[in-house]
């Protein structure tokens, strides 16, 4: 049953996006329109909000904590967010009348798809009771259920609102995911790390992040750590898969720990993330590629990408790579009151569409 009509009036929505990075909460207003079966949408305020640092230190601490203290933790985000949201709409003047629901990614804590769950934090009916608004949240949990991946859900938007952009969509956020078309079918999965381990070893220079890769830049490439990193299993599995800071903490890290000069851990990451990014974009015969989440502000590391990528880079104006997940959540929301998919089983490797997330009424 539709929780509303399918109209081709504009349905506003505030999306929330937290990645694995923990760089912050991105919000997302936003306008959609369905125009039998076309959509549409404009992006009317968005901003960022950084964790709180009390918030911040538990996330980094995650599997250390008792469950007593995560379900605690999932609480206080929820509260986070909604006092984050209630003062961004202050802020804009946003009526909360007008606003439709607030679809919100949550933060994942925990993602182990082969073991049947994923867990993403941030308590939504915390989240609805606060602000007023119903929320939908928990969006990865049934596509898991029908046999996937529970990830990635962005290219249900990149097909349904960014398909003119590019041949395919590159998001380098904590991880490195991409989404094209072949013959029809949706093929997404994710390709390596992203920001995580580059943001780790800029912290030894009491950095938050690499601006623009100079550090990375000024590093000296060591080749024996490279041929480490490309001989990961993860990069000879073919189909649908995903990362999460598991296998990052398990698989990847340890790798660099025999290492102490950072900058070149930080340089010799970069060339294996560009050469992971580069192989599967060469490989798929992809002509261009269009480029959002904070990696795309990587200077350094979009040179070595295209250094060995023989297609266009394309980079979106700076509040689409800041907020374009964000916003295709907000989308998934929308496609949820429609009773719409929100998954691509091609992508994410499940054995049919469903319609992904959980309600959560104010009242």
């Amino acid at each position: 049953m539709l929780l509303f009509q399918q109209m081709q009036e504009k349905i506003h929505i505030i999306g929330l996006m937290s990645g694995t990075s923990k760089d912050g909460l991105d919000i997302a207003y936003v306008s959609f329109t369905n125009n039998t079966g076309v959509y549409s949408f404009e992006l009317q305020q968005a901003e960022t909000i950084s964790y709180p640092l009390e918030i911040l230190n538990s996330l980094n601490e995650i599997e250390t904590l008792t469950a007593r203290k995560i379900f605690h933790l999932d609480k206080i985000i929820g509260a986070f967010y909604a006092s984050a949201v209630n003062n961004f709409m202050q802020k804009f003047n946003i009526n909360p009348k007008d606003i439709e629901a607030i679809a919100s990614h949550g933060q994942t804590i925990f993602h182990q798809p082969n073991l049947g769950f994923t867990t993403q934090i941030g308590c939504g009916s915390t989240l609805a009771y606060h602000t007023g608004i119903k929320v939908i949240n928990d969006f990865r949990t049934k596509d898991i259920l029908a046999g996937g991946q529970g990830a990635p859900l962005v290219p249900l938007g990149d097909e349904l609102l960014f398909l003119d952009c590019a041949e395919a969509f590159l998001n380098i956020g904590g991880f490195t995911n991409i989404s094209y078309k072949n013959k029809d079918q949706n093929i997404a999965f994710d390709i390596c790390p992203g920001n995580i381990p580059i943001n780790l070893y800029a912290n030894k220079y009491d950095m938050e992040f690499d601006e623009g890769g100079e550090i990375s830049r000024s590093g000296e490439l060591n080749q024996n750590l490279l041929n480490l990193l490309n001989k990961l299993e993860f990069y000879s599995i073919y189909g649908a898969k995903s990362l999460g800071t598991e296998w990052l903490n398990a698989e990847f890290l340890p790798l660099l720990d025999d290492y102490s000069v950072a900058s070149s851990v930080m340089r010799t990451v970069v060339e294996h993330e560009a050469f992971q990014i580069a192989k599967v974009l060469n490989e798929a015969g992809i002509k261009s590629v269009y480029i959002t989440g904070g990696g795309a502000k990587n200077h350094f590391l979009i040179e070595r990408i295209a250094s060995q990528y023989t297609g266009e880079i394309r980079i979106p104006k700076e509040e689409i790579i800041d907020f374009k997940e964000a916003i295709i959540f907000g989308f998934l929301g929308f496609r949820y009151l429609e009773n719409n998919a929100t998954n691509c089983p091609n992508a994410t490797g499940a054995n049919r569409e469903v319609v992904s997330g959980v309600l959560h009424i104010p009242g």
